[in-house]
């Protein structure tokens, strides 16, 4: 499901400037958070990088989009979102984000987050490409 989302995002997006767009694993040799923080700094090589963490703040999907095209029009042209795993994400991950952001309080998956976050990047780059939003 999070692959879909991810290239109808990336087809959508490239008019737009927000494209590729796609999911990178990341897999520590090690155990434990410090292990997978250390893998996930790793492979962002250079791009901005945005938390995923229930302690981020929760946005509206237009708020999102906004973020997104704030991001671009500032000369932005890459783009990570760490999701940590079972454990969550270990704090030099983010402190080296730019923002984290947050799907509520609740304790998700991170299958599951994944899924979410390539919905929402796929709905911000619907809204900024100006199809109807049934929200509006």
């Amino acid at each position: 499901m999070a692959r879909d989302y991810c290239e109808r995002a990336t087809a959508s997006g490239r008019a737009l400037g927000l494209a590729p767009v796609e999911i990178v694993e990341v897999e520590s040799r090690k155990p434990g958070k410090a292990a997978e923080a250390e893998a996930i700094l790793a492979r962002i090589d250079g791009a901005q990088l945005i938390a995923c963490d229930e302690h981020g703040r929760a946005m509206t999907s237009r708020d999102f989009a906004a973020r997104l095209a704030a991001l671009r029009d500032d000369g932005v042209r890459h783009l990570a979102f760490a999701v940590g795993g079972a454990d969550g994400l270990d704090v030099g991950v983010t402190d080296a984000a730019i923002q984290t952001l947050s799907f509520g309080p609740q304790t998700w998956p991170h299958a599951l987050a994944r899924a979410m976050l390539a919905e929402q990047v796929y709905r911000a780059v619907t809204i900024l490409g100006g199809a109807p939003y049934h929200r509006d």
